[in-house]
């Protein structure tokens, strides 16, 4: 008897938050806690004391780190789903509708009778990205609601790492992923997160993760004291077995694998308007590759493109008319 094919490349996992995206000084950070560049949860009274000190108007687009992920390997061309939990109201409606214009599947959201999630952006000069988010609706999946069933027929399971906040949630998830089968990426998504939960990403590492990704500040947190060599910490996170990816910004990245180590040269972007959404398109165009076989090189190049076309737009969203180029790279990486 034949296999069947699974019905989905990827299931991506996380919150699918609508992102309000707003350019500030660097003064406007004083007015915060945290620190810049990180993310930091909020709740929505002050989510409002923020967006109305605003001088103008932000932005609206659909956003949430494995959100991003998604949209941009539904671009891609992968088959795509999404586990996370939506609201009830215009701004959950919108998302779903962004999504589905993307080609993502929209069967296995879930639902609150709650406002949507948000998250404000604030993007200094530099084009860093400053977060604050209010969870709202997806505060509320719990892990009762995570069953095997949710990841059937995918190949692939993309948890974003800001789940960790919320153990006994991201213990469902990957338990869950696990069962039916799928091979899981996490994207550790922000200092924070690792500072929050880095036993249990070490216990989920002991234990096997076939890829992992993470950013300058992410790794360093992970693991403090080795060093600046973004090459040795990219093996020593590859020593857990899985394949390491490490992000360097504009400097391209480190994957590591078995024992191999492959340089990721970055793709120049003639102008930084904003760095949000970079790495989790970065980590689409990895995946893309990953999941059609191709060698860590190739995979990382394709990452490399879609990360500096992303930063040369506002917001996560890399504009349409940008695909078919970006279709023709992967192509061309392909051959």
């Amino acid at each position: 008897m034949s296999v069947p094919l699974p019905s989905f490349d990827l299931i991506a996992v996380g919150s699918p938050i609508m992102d309000l995206l707003a350019q500030v000084p660097d003064t406007f950070l004083s007015t915060l806690t945290g620190a810049k560049g990180g993310m930091v949860l909020i709740d929505a009274e002050e989510m409002e004391a923020i967006v109305t000190r605003l001088e103008q108007h932000p932005a609206t687009v659909a956003g949430g780190s494995a959100g991003n992920t998604a949209v941009s390997a539904a671009r891609l061309g992968l088959r795509t789903t999404f586990l996370g939990k939506l609201g009830n109201d215009t701004t959950a409606a919108a998302y779903r509708s962004h999504f589905v214009a993307a080609g993502g599947d929209v069967s296995r959201f879930k639902y609150a009778d709650l406002a949507n999630a948000r998250c404000v952006s604030l993007i200094t000069p530099d084009g860093q990205r400053t977060m604050r988010t209010c969870l709202a609706s997806a505060m509320t999946l719990g892990p009762g609601e995570i069953r095997p069933g949710d990841f059937r027929g995918c190949r692939h399971a993309h948890i974003e790492g800001y789940l960790l906040f919320n153990r006994d949630l991201a213990n469902a998830v990957i338990s869950a992923a696990r069962t039916a089968g799928c091979t899981i990426s996490i994207d550790l998504a922000s200092f924070e997160v690792v500072n929050a939960a880095r036993d249990w990403i070490l216990a989920q590492l002991h234990h096997g993760i076939d890829v992992v990704f993470a950013n300058e500040d992410e790794i360093h947190a992970l693991f403090p004291g080795v060093g600046q060599d973004y090459s040795v910490l990219a093996k020593r996170l590859a020593e857990f077995g899985g394949l390491a990816a490490v992000k360097i910004g504009k400097d391209g990245a480190w994957v590591a694998h078995r024992g191999d180590l492959h340089r990721i040269h970055p793709v120049s972007a003639p102008t930084v308007v904003d760095t949000t959404g970079a790495g989790d398109a970065w980590a689409a165009g990895f995946l893309y590759g990953y999941l059609h076989g191709w060698t860590p090189l190739a995979a990382g190049a394709l990452g490399s493109r879609l990360g500096s076309e992303c930063v040369r737009h506002v917001g996560p969203a890399i504009p349409e008319h940008h695909w078919p180029e970006l279709h023709a790279h992967a192509k061309k990486l392909s051959a």
